[in-house]
């Protein structure tokens, strides 16, 4: 897209799962690119996903006002992706989710920044019992206060080659004879190729997406958390039991999980399987999700394939094996 070379674009953690395929996507369009991270020595691996000087690293923290600032400046989009899975000491969701995404829009308005992006998730409410989709839901809010032109994305399950759900529970699946199931494994979930949810976030860099719309992004398949562990086996050739675990007891498990470094389950997360992660009526039939805006992403079956083989006794070749 020859019209957006040159124009700069901040990414607030931009190196991370999301802001890889958000960074490739806006590259490809010709905008010069700022990554704005804690640790930018940690994200030169970036740089080669563009030309030469396109991708810049730089530091940056959202606790501190000056720095948020800094990043922006003279920047003609921003993009905030930063966002916690669990809590930790020093890491809270409603730093984070709330205060933080807060705060880059108040400098956006300062500035003069009209196009903000803001990655949220499906399930966003700030009356929610869940501490995640609270502070999420705040977020959002906070961000249409200060920036009532910025766009919200709530994307489903994200997926993709190093997505945290069937990498996770693929490598349980290599030590655990069993894998459990929340609630029974009936929570439903729509999830989202990556790079579909990039190119709708690179939209909304170049201006074509309806300023101050909250768009939800689920793919064309809904399952069970049940049936997408099932899928998960399939392709990893892997046979485990299924053991479901009521939601009182899976909370006692948080309790313990959620104390190690990187927990595989907290008590908040539980809280979140409590309720479907779908796209909503409303977001479909006023046209905020993928339908709405002409793209087709991608089903499960044509992404998983491509990085599960790894998970399997004989990697690619597994399927050789027997002949």
């Amino acid at each position: 897209m020859d019209t957006a070379t040159g124009k700069i674009v901040t990414i607030f953690g931009g190196s991370g799962f999301l802001g890889r395929h958000v960074v490739r996507a806006l590259a490809k369009r010709g905008y010069r690119i700022r990554i704005a991270v804690r640790r930018p020595d940690l994200a030169g691996f970036m740089q080669p996903m563009g030309n030469v000087g396109q991708i810049m690293p730089m530091q940056a923290n959202l606790r501190d006002e000056a720095s948020v600032a800094r990043a922006i400046d003279g920047a003609d989009a921003v993009i905030n992706l930063v966002g916690i899975l669990y809590e930790t000491k020093k890491q809270r969701f409603a730093t984070v989710h709330r205060d933080g995404a807060k705060r880059i829009a108040e400098a956006c308005a300062k500035a003069g920044i009209k196009q903000l992006v803001q990655i949220s998730a499906i399930g966003a409410d700030v009356t929610s019992p869940s501490a995640y989709a609270k502070s999420k839901g705040e977020g959002e809010d906070a961000v249409l206060q200060a920036l009532p032109e910025a766009v919200i994305v709530r994307p489903s399950l994200l997926i993709g080659n190093e997505d945290d759900f069937f990498n996770k529970f693929a490598e349980m699946a290599r030590l655990s004879p069993f894998l459990p199931l929340v609630g029974g494994g009936r929570t439903l979930f729509q999830p989202v190729f990556v790079g579909d949810v990039a190119e709708v976030i690179a939209r909304g860099v170049d201006g074509t997406l309806q300023a101050g719309t909250i768009y939800e992004l689920g793919g064309p398949d809904v399952k069970s958390f049940k049936a997408l562990l099932e899928m998960m086996m399939r392709e990893t050739r892997k046979r485990r039991l299924l053991l479901p675990i009521p939601y009182f007891a899976a909370s006692l498990m948080g309790a313990i999980f959620e104390k190690l470094p990187n927990p595989v389950l907290t008590r908040d997360q539980v809280t979140l399987l409590k309720r479907d992660n779908v796209v909503s009526d409303a977001a479909k039939a006023e046209g905020r999700c993928f339908a709405g805006l002409g793209m087709k992403p991608l089903a499960i079956d044509a992404v998983i394939p491509t990085y599960l083989w790894s998970y399997r006794s004989t990697g690619q070749y597994e399927a050789n094996r027997a002949r």
